[in-house]
């Protein structure tokens, strides 16, 4: 269990994710400290009453010390084609520099941690919605480079005592409050859509239309933000000395292209053009995560499962940006 009033290193929180993470901290009564370097993130995503520490995640032994109750770690190269790219920049970011985290927690006697890691670790799936027990293929740098984390966090809860929880996850979407996506390339569907209703592109493209789903389209997983951060905060109480908790999340059923292309087009009103294109190498039909561990261990549920209400939250958030 954690305290009632704990205090807690987010690296990473100035991202997406990690920041609408430390938000949800702070509204707990938690002391937050945020440690990113801004090469991704934003400063306007850190939360008023954070500490912001600019840095990397190996300058995490200059701000670690006995007064920290656990760390959540979100600070990681996420981008799939960057890392077929440049594969290096994903191994010493995501990999050496959670090695570094780790031996600062344990030397400042931080033992407890929650990790954001990625159901890209599990590569084309056989059998969906995917159970935690599915077998972990990755096809890609950054999809490794998260399991090669995921095995170093076990063998540190094995020798060292670590109380940790992994946490893995296909699309995240929404907003929360003034927090959203801000991701520049952006990749993530429901933002490159609400680019096209804003008139910021021309068309969204529709990597294949002949796929074995109900609309021939991809079907994938999409999580509300602020569901996600519920289950990091119901990860940090769950984390278990000497264990590695791992849990998949998901929302129970997946959305297909068309079908977001067509909510994005109700919720805004918006005439939204969509090209059919071919099939991208590698595409699986259908990416869903079971959240049955998750639901019976964390006792998360996630509440905002519409997706109409998903994107409308991602929406506003995209109008309240046209206004900066």
């Amino acid at each position: 269990m954690t305290p009632q009033s704990a205090k807690y290193l987010v690296t990473g929180g100035a991202g997406y994710v990690g920041g609408v993470v430390a938000a949800h901290l702070l509204e707990a009564g938690h002391q937050v400290v945020v440690l990113d370097d801004l090469s991704t993130g934003h400063r306007v995503s850190v939360p008023a009453g954070a500490e912001f520490v600019q840095g990397r995640i190996q300058d995490a032994s200059d701000v670690l010390d006995g007064s920290f109750d656990g760390v959540l770690h979100f600070a990681a190269s996420s981008q799939v084609g960057e890392s077929v790219a440049d594969p290096e920049k994903y191994w010493r970011n995501n990999v050496a520099g959670s090695l570094e985290l780790l031996s600062a927690m344990r030397k400042a006697d931080v033992r407890r941690l929650v990790f954001s890691s990625t159901a890209a670790v599990y590569g084309e799936p056989e059998v969906s919605p995917i159970e935690e027990t599915a077998r972990t293929a990755p096809t890609n740098p950054y999809g490794a480079t998260k399991l090669a984390v995921d095995h170093m966090i076990t063998s540190e809860a094995n020798a060292h005592g670590l109380a940790a929880v992994s946490l893995r996850y296909f699309n995240v979407a929404g907003a929360y409050g003034v927090q959203g996506e801000r991701h520049d390339p952006e990749s993530h569907l429901i933002p490159l859509v609400i680019q096209a209703a804003l008139g910021k592109r021309p068309h969204i493209a529709v990597y294949g239309d002949d796929y074995p789903t109900p609309d021939g389209t991809c079907v994938r997983d999409y999580i509300h933000v602020a569901d996600l951060a519920d289950a990091h905060l119901l990860a940090l109480a769950a984390a278990e000395s000497g264990q590695h908790l791992i849990c998949n999340l998901g929302n129970g059923s997946g959305f297909s292209v068309r079908e977001v292309v067509e909510s994005v087009r109700r919720v805004t009103g918006r005439e939204i053009k969509a090209v059919t294109a071919e099939r991208r190498p590698g595409d699986p039909a259908a990416l869903v995560a079971s959240a049955a561990r998750a639901r019976t261990l964390l006792g998360w549920n996630p509440r905002r499962t519409d997706l109409d209400a998903i994107v409308a939250d991602a929406w506003n958030f995209a109008l309240a940006l046209e206004q900066e």
